[in-house]
């Protein structure tokens, strides 16, 4: 059984769904609050910083009513997921904080 899954149809479901950009948020925001690294809290920002803004995509607020060809996606998705991949492996190698 072969297994293809299409990266451009799972970041696409931000596009129809845009609260689920606060998913990958809160998880780094915890990764960060977790492990205090700097990585994780600037991944974080990024995906809340791209909820309203897709939200405002969807809203038809800040695009003129034709939105179906997403250029900017070809610029957010990449730098979105470097960021991710950025903050998890910082986190994955990371040591732990010193206890409080």
């Amino acid at each position: 059984m072969k297994s293809d899954i299409d990266i451009g149809v799972v970041l696409g479901a931000f596009v129809g769904w845009p609260w689920l950009a606060l998913v990958p948020a809160a998880l780094l925001a915890w990764a960060y609050w977790r492990r205090r690294r700097r990585a994780a809290l600037v991944a974080a920002l990024a995906w809340l910083a791209y909820f309203p803004y897709e939200l405002g995509m969807k809203l038809r607020v800040l695009c003129s009513g034709e939105c179906n060809i997403r250029v900017d996606l070809l610029l957010f998705y990449p730098i979105l997921l470097g960021l991710t991949v950025w903050a998890i492996v910082a986190t994955r190698r990371g040591r732990e904080p010193p206890e409080r």
